[in-house]
């Protein structure tokens, strides 16, 4: 069997391993960094831009029905002035940590396209087939357009598709993404289908793969968790 070859490319133009971003483009710093490193990849983010609601909400956007967001954390100092006991006052730092949540500029609509930047070269618009773009919207299924990874996430029952214009040719996009959506069929309010699958890897999740006839095997990394 040939083996097999990712047909497209999305990354982001910042580069696959940059450090995370705030909107203002200031770097997020400590556990912050491998918290949202690991959200990006399981997630499948090409961008390393994050946002809050709020954020997004004070320059136009909004972020996409039904997205998850991302813990990340402050932490700081608040002096407070006690007495010692003696009838003095002294200052007391007291630490503090508090959580919020962010979301990746993929999962936010409605910003300047230099956020959502690809990487160069910038492959040509492909032409896109009339046929096929009405198959797949008349699955139902919730396809959505972002990172770098072309998966089905069960969990939340959602398909992620790098962009059209990141593979080689418009053949391939449809050929994934109909790969993607028969996995999409094994869902409980559908065919209810798992071969026995219990762990990624096993032999459930081979026949998974071999009985889709759409494209060549293996062609799916590891499902995200949600």
């Amino acid at each position: 069997m040939r083996p097999w070859i990712k047909p497209w490319d999305a990354e982001h133009a910042a580069g696959r391993i940059t450090r995370p971003l705030r909107y203002n483009g200031q770097p997020y710093s400590g556990i912050n960094i491998l918290m949202l490193w690991a959200s990006a990849v399981e997630q499948g983010f090409a961008a390393p831009i994050w946002m809050t609601f709020k954020q997004a909400h004070e320059i136009g956007a909004h972020v996409k029905k039904g997205e998850k967001g991302s813990l990340v954390v402050y932490a700081n100092t608040i002096t407070k002035t006690e007495d010692d006991g003696n009838g003095n006052d002294v200052d007391r730092e007291i630490p503090f940590m508090k959580g919020y949540t962010v979301f990746n500029v993929e999962q936010i609509e409605g910003l300047s396209e230099i956020f959502y930047a690809s990487s160069e070269p910038t492959m040509t618009a492909r032409e896109r087939d009339r046929h096929a773009e009405q198959f797949f919207a008349n699955t139902g299924a919730d396809i959505r357009i972002r990172g770098t990874r072309a998966y089905y996430a069960i969990d939340a029952d959602y398909i992620a598709m790098p962009p059209i214009e990141a593979f080689r040719d418009a053949e391939s996009y449809y050929a994934t993404l109909a790969h993607e959506t028969t996995h999409w069929t094994r869902h409980a309010s559908r065919l209810e289908r798992d071969f026995g699958r219990k762990t990624w890897g096993d032999e459930g999740y081979a026949r998974e793969e071999l009985d889709d006839g759409f494209s060549p095997a293996f062609s799916i990394p590891r499902e995200p968790k949600s």
